[in-house]
């Protein structure tokens, strides 16, 4: 497998030191907009099988020169959600095949955005799913951890532990600290920003519908001395993505944001700082929130400044095998002092870049197949669970009881 990668940020630099540790691919290409970035990446992993170009994500005809100059047959998207058409077209139109972690963007509807949805996360890539499959080559979209693992865990809920699913919830929190910044996001504030501003979507009876930003507060326990965090609705790729595989009465996605990070947020909203849009200043075209991204501290440099553990988590209620009510929390934690220790990388990005990796190697070695644009729920989930103990990153389970998940 010759992979290239489009993305040196946080998230791909952290691919590399883990795709370094294994031995299912011949070559990874590491392409970023800035060289210097992908280079280093390069650099640290200290292996003849990676290599680096510059590459600009949003240039499609130079994506399908570099696919086919390198001899790639698969695309590891890296990068925000801005670039992923251009990306997911290049691939195609070439035939390799692709994988990213996160989906096309959503609009709002026109007209009644917090009741109905607009264009969905996906829409456009699940639109050309014919030609994929036509094609013969695979898009597996939302292989990530959130989105990724996450609706693997789903799958294997719905297969190995449930006769049928009343509500399957995502819900992502942590206790990470970033000393020495009054505020300092651990992942990217451009995709934070997109997710939490835009209406959350919801699956229930049957159908997709909208609420407003933050909606339906919980308190959830989270484990690992974690501990309870509030957690609101945002809008994510899960509930997009696990209806179209799995029977489940309702489908939602809550993260852990906490008060501060919420204030932030509106704040930005209130001030138009939230703009993807163009606007100039002075002789400088920029959007409000490319400038207030590069106004925060990179996520990825983050690491020896942080402290604490993040968990994602799928928690799953409804019948159990045995016929009897039941409620489980399949969930996946990172500690940050261990991930600098072993990987040089804090826990977030590396949360996030272990799962596609994963991904990839299950596809190189044949264990999943398929064509078409498929999300991880279209896979069988055993092999992909089992390799992560293989990676040093176990997953677990915990049976819930009263008091896991409380109202705020």
């Amino acid at each position: 497998m010759r992979i290239l990668l489009v993305g040196a940020g946080g998230v791909g630099s952290a691919v590399v030191p883990i795709a370094a540790r294994r031995d299912f691919f011949e070559h990874i290409v590491v392409a970023d907009s800035q060289q210097s970035r992908a280079a280093a990446a390069v650099a640290r992993a200290g292996d003849r099988r990676f290599s680096a170009i510059t590459l600009d994500a949003s240039d499609q005809a130079a994506v399908e020169a570099a696919l086919v100059g390198h001899r790639c047959d698969v695309l590891l998207n890296a990068v925000d959600p801005r670039f992923t058409m251009p990306l997911f077209r290049a691939a195609l139109n070439v035939g390799a095949d692709y994988l990213d972690m996160a989906m096309s963007l959503s609009r709002p509807h026109p007209g009644r955005p917090y009741e109905l949805p607009g264009v969905k996360l996906g829409d456009e890539q699940f639109a050309l799913a014919g030609r994929w499959r036509d094609r013969g080559r695979l898009a597996l979209v939302g292989m990530g951890v959130e989105p990724g693992l996450a609706d693997v865990f789903a799958r294997y809920a719905a297969e190995h532990l449930f006769e049928s699913i009343e509500e399957i919830g995502v819900r992502d929190g942590s206790n990470l600290v970033v000393e020495g910044y009054d505020f300092a996001p651990t992942f990217s504030i451009w995709t934070t920003i997109e997710e939490c501003l835009n209406p959350p979507v919801v699956w229930e009876d049957g159908a997709w519908h909208t609420t407003e930003p933050f909606s339906e507060p919980e308190v959830f326990d989270f484990p690992e001395g974690i501990g309870p965090v509030e957690c609101v609705n945002v809008e994510h790729e899960e509930v997009l993505l696990v209806p179209r595989w799995i029977d489940a009465g309702r489908v939602t996605f809550k993260y852990g944001l906490g008060e501060e990070f919420i204030g932030v947020l509106k704040t930005l909203r209130k001030l138009g700082l939230d703009n993807a849009g163009k606007i100039r200043v002075g002789g400088v075209e920029a959007s409000p929130r490319e400038v207030v991204a590069a106004a925060l501290p990179d996520p990825a440099t983050l690491g020896e400044r942080m402290r604490g553990k993040t968990c994602a988590g799928t928690w799953v209620k409804g019948v159990g095998r045995d016929g009897a009510p039941r409620e489980v929390y399949l969930y996946h934690v990172v500690d940050n002092e261990w991930s600098m220790r072993e990987y040089g990388c804090q826990a977030v990005v590396w949360q996030t870049a272990l799962h596609p990796v994963v991904a990839l190697e299950l596809l190189a070695s044949g264990v999943w197949t398929g064509s078409g644009v498929l999300g991880p729920e279209a896979f069988d989930a055993v092999p992909f669970l089992d390799l992560l103990g293989d990676y040093g990153s176990p997953w677990s389970m915990r049976e819930q009881t009263r008091g896991a998940l409380l109202s705020a």
